[in-house]
């Protein structure tokens, strides 16, 4: 079991930046790939990126060259970093990791709101 906990959401105006975080705790020692998810109202839940136990990322194009997900192994912890916020950005995001036996933990969820 991997319990996720997020945070650094919140409102913020287009054009700016957030930087959300997500701790690990549990069977850490199982983690393989880590990311993040987001979902908007009335949307699926969509994936922003992924990154690799050694640090590989894949993003989704509508977040390349504007978020950036980093993680620290040691810390069990994965970070995104979002620059040049849109209104559509607006949505819960989630973390996830996935372990080796292939299940997928998910963090509970932090709200970030990007104004007009």
């Amino acid at each position: 079991q991997v319990q996720l906990v997020e945070s650094g959401g919140g409102l913020v105006q287009a054009g700016g930046s957030l930087r959300l975080s997500c701790a690990a705790s549990g069977s850490i020692f199982s983690i393989n790939a880590m990311g993040w998810y987001r979902q908007a109202p009335g949307k699926q839940r969509e994936l922003v990126g992924t990154i690799s136990t050694g640090g590989s990322t894949n993003y989704a194009d509508f977040v390349k060259g504007r978020f950036t997900i980093s993680r620290d192994n040691v810390q069990s912890a994965v970070y995104l970093q979002m620059h040049s916020l849109k209104p559509e950005d607006t949505a819960v995001y989630y973390c996830y990791v996935k372990v080796v036996a292939g299940n997928w933990y998910w963090g509970q969820g932090t709200q970030v709101t990007v104004s007009s």
